[in-house]
């Protein structure tokens, strides 16, 4: 699922898991953003390449979990 912008602090899911990681750094290499991912509740630590979809942004193999709503 892609989101507007991947921002520090949003919660995603590993695909085929119910392991959730938290967006702890952004930063650019070159010509590629990657995302710091640590797994919520344990010390593991993934680095993943933010992909550019359309007008949005989505991390290979998580899917975003936190819903907007308007109040």
């Amino acid at each position: 699922m892609a989101v507007k912008k991947i921002l520090l602090g949003q919660v995603w899911r590993k695909d085929g898991t119910n392991d959730t990681y938290l967006v702890t750094k952004l930063y650019n290499e070159v010509f590629s953003t990657f995302a710091m991912l640590r797994k919520i509740g344990g010390e593991e630590i993934l680095r993943i390449k933010v992909e550019k979809a359309g007008e949005g942004a989505t991390l290979r193999g998580f899917t975003y979990t936190q819903e907007t709503e308007d109040f």
